[in-house]
């Protein structure tokens, strides 16, 4: 039906041996090096090959993954082996019973979620940084760590058009993070420390008491992200407002409703401290009025954080910049060039106007990380910008994308996606079967099966179902929400290998379940 799928063949492995043919004898030899060169360079080809084959052939298997729980425990002996094992004998496995256990995100017919993008140049850039495997978490651990990261971050900035604020050359900078989870979290942090100081200089409060009264602001359709960030950072659920969005604003948040809440929260004692606004939320990629939002900001002294995860790298395209506009008003901006620029996972960028006061709220200076060129305050310690001590080398493969593709090339990309979306969007108009529930923006659709008159919960049913079906189906995997209290089928074109053909396919795949569907209803 629509999509027709091969059996699920897994991909030849083809395996050649060297002088050890990988016998007991050469896998207890290796011990004495855990990295020969010559041995990684013979392993390496094999698992190349291996991952190429995996991608060339992941068309074949069912998107999302069709294991029950607990099926790996039954594969898999109880304890670790006590003896080396060939790396013949591990890919085996992997073949087996690792990847019948794995939803293929890089499958061109994976619409769910948001996408997580690989590449060969993502790839490539991942492999150079395992291989050197430093550690980079102040500048003296590896100098071209630091300042690589410093070079690309200005690069993104500016083909984003960040106010020159954010980037190196301002007063601002940019780090990448491996989350925006974790970027939303530290930009929270820092703008609580200077919201307590604030507070207990002015009116002679304790901490403790200081932070009882601050509170944070983000729309209903932001990520989940903001709440745990503030979990994280001691703020009651209770100060935590998520104002309320509708179709009146295409579930944008209202400045109107925001401006209301925090005059209420102000007369009450409170006081707001932190405002994330978005650029393409989670359940319908909606766009907060940012200049608006930055003005209530800078009006009440709130950190404003604008939060770009997935379509912030849309902004590299002069069509979707405007959507940006607002941004100079902003404290720091953050998006996942994981999730939508090739690179791949983890990597999400955080720019900030006044990275001290990042360093005020994180910063550790134990006596075994001094050094002098920290200590003259000659260079830039990223450890002091992050929640970890540790971190790799991630701004390799965000060059590497940047320098493979170029610019250019990185807008055709998303362009491409968003046209794809759009005709998707475009057949669903064409069945009056399906409505789609709130406009198209960048490459997401959100939609719903319409239901006979007579259904009483108003389609969720019937929608859920299609999903169910879909996803159980395995030929694509889609994911859903709620908008306005309506059960929401959500459609993101993003993988890196879609074509239109693959768009097309799931369409049919669609109606077809959707006929099948209704038919049993009014039966």
């Amino acid at each position: 039906m629509g999509l027709v799928m091969r059996p699920l063949v897994l991909f030849k492995m083809v395996v050649t041996f060297g002088d050890d043919g990988g016998s007991e004898a050469g896998s207890r030899s290796s011990l004495t090096k855990p990295f020969d060169p010559e041995e990684f360079r013979k392993h390496a080809h094999r698992m190349v090959d291996f991952i190429a084959d995996y991608h060339r052939d992941i068309e074949n298997f069912p998107v999302q993954s069709q294991v029950e729980p607990g099926y790996l425990q039954k594969l898999l002996p109880e304890n670790a082996p006590d003896e080396p094992e060939s790396l013949d004998d591990i890919l085996a496995d992997v073949q087996s019973k690792i990847v019948p256990g794995v939803t293929h995100w890089q499958s061109p017919n994976f619409y769910g979620y948001y996408p997580s993008n690989g590449s060969t140049a993502g790839f490539l850039g991942e492999m150079l940084s395992g291989g050197f495997n430093i550690i980079g978490f102040s500048w003296i651990t590896s100098p071209a760590a630091t300042e690589l990261e410093i070079i690309v971050m200005d690069w993104l900035g500016k083909l984003l058009k960040l106010p020159n604020e954010f980037l190196s050359s301002g007063k601002g900078g940019g780090v990448i993070q491996g989350t925006a989870s974790e970027a939303v979290l530290v930009v929270m942090l820092a703008a609580r420390k200077r919201a307590v100081e604030k507070l207990t200089k002015e009116q002679g409060i304790s901490e403790f008491e200081a932070l009882a009264k601050l509170v944070a602001y983000t729309s209903d359709q932001a990520h989940s992200c903001v709440n745990k960030a503030s979990q994280i950072a001691g703020i009651s659920i209770e100060n935590l407002r998520l104002i309320p969005t509708d179709v009146s604003t295409n579930y944008a948040m209202s400045s109107k409703v925001l401006a209301n809440t925090l005059a209420n929260d102000v007369k009450a004692g409170l006081v707001p401290f932190f405002l994330c606004g978005v650029i393409g939320s989670t359940s319908s990629a909606a766009v907060d009025p940012l200049s608006e939002l930055g003005d209530l900001a800078q009006e009440y002294g709130m950190w404003f954080h604008v939060d770009g995860a997935y379509a912030g790298n849309a902004c590299i395209c002069p069509e979707f910049r405007p959507y940006l506009n607002g941004v100079e008003k902003a404290d720091s901006f953050d998006m996942n060039p994981h999730k939508w620029l090739l690179t791949n996972f983890d990597c999400s960028t955080l720019w900030v106007k006044n990275p001290s006061l990042l360093v005020d709220a994180l910063s550790t200076n134990p006596v075994f990380l001094r050094n002098k060129q920290s200590d003259n305050n000659l260079v830039v310690d990223y450890k002091d910008w992050q929640i970890p001590l540790g971190r790799r080398f991630r701004s390799l493969k965000l060059w590497m994308v940047l320098r493979m593709y170029g610019s250019n090339g990185l807008r055709s990309y998303i362009t491409n996606h968003c046209n794809l979306a759009k005709h998707f969007e475009e057949l669903l108009r064409t069945d009056s079967r399906f409505e789609v529930v709130a406009p198209r923006v960048f490459s997401l659709v959100c939609f719903r099966l319409k239901s006979p008159a007579n259904d009483a919960d108003n389609s969720c049913s019937l929608s859920a179902k299609l999903v169910d079906a879909l996803n159980s189906d395995g030929n694509i995997l889609i994911t859903n929400t709620v908008l306005g209290g309506r059960y929401t089928i959500r459609f993101t074109v993003g993988a890196s290998r879609t074509e239109l053909r693959h768009v097309d396919a799931a369409w049919k795949v669609i109606q077809q379940l959707a006929s099948k569907l209704l038919k049993e209803c009014s039966s």
